[in-house]
């Protein structure tokens, strides 16, 4: 978000902690004739696509990062889900709204910077399937060592470029856990930066399970199907775990 407010891209309406004023709304309500409201109600992520749709009528967005007087950053927290199934139903309807609706409702726009971004925004499928084949890749790849370890293989003969490939993937996987790993650090001290890396094969998982789902629920709205809205149930709220530790 600090990144596209700075180069002037749309700015995803992430649902909570925004703020709009009464005339764009208006202006939001005034381009769906028969709608009531200034939401998509057939968007399974109409925050994010309001956020589109107010770029798009050269209305002015601001993404702003504060601390309080305590130093903490202003934000409006909450727990992703906790179990698995919830966590891919949660992942699976962002997937849906965002990569798929989303190309559907919002199409595509000549700016670089908005062209990129909107790439960015729909790589979840196409990000399902290249996990899932570096996966499967990976368990592959250790059969056929242990086979070469026991004398039952030949040797594998790499090319020079798969292996300065693989050197570059790696260095590109050791900045990014690096970075994910520092900025959490920063906010919630070095155990849950640990963990933030050590969650990344669980992250992986989810995102191959949810945009094979959203994938199928796709496709199954192509059909006439209704898109299902997969509503999380959140049973846990930062705010009452802090108020049960202090209590």
């Amino acid at each position: 978000m600090v990144v596209r407010d700075a180069l002037g891209a749309a700015l995803p309406a992430a649902g909570v902690g925004c703020a709009f004023a009464r005339p764009i709304l208006a202006r939001l309500a005034g381009e769906r004739p028969g709608q009531e409201g200034p939401f998509s109600v057939e968007s399974l992520t109409e925050d994010y696509e309001m956020g589109l749709r107010i770029k798009a009528l050269d209305a002015r967005t601001q993404f702003l990062r504060l601390r309080g007087d305590d130093g903490e950053l202003i934000a409006t927290r909450a727990c992703f889900p906790a179990e698995l199934g919830a966590a891919v139903r949660q992942k699976t309807r962002w997937i849906h709204g965002i990569a798929l609706q989303g190309w559907d409702r919002l199409g595509w726009i000549a700016s670089p910077v908005e062209l990129w971004m909107r790439v960015r925004d729909r790589r979840g499928p196409l990000t399902a399937i290249v996990l899932a084949a570096a996966y499967l890749l990976l368990v592959i790849a250790g059969i056929l060592g242990a086979a070469d370890m026991a004398g039952l293989g030949r040797p594998w003969q790499g090319d020079p470029l798969i292996y300065t490939l693989i050197l570059i993937n790696f260095a590109s996987f050791v900045w990014r856990a690096g970075m994910r790993f520092a900025f959490t650090a920063n906010e919630y001290g070095f155990a849950e930066g640990l963990r933030a890396v050590l969650r990344i094969p669980v992250a992986n998982i989810i995102a191959i399970m949810a945009g094979r789902r959203a994938l199928f629920a796709y496709m199954g709205t192509l059909g006439g199907k209704l898109p299902v809205w997969d509503k999380t149930t959140h049973l846990a709220h930062p705010a009452l775990m802090q108020r049960e530790r202090a209590g």
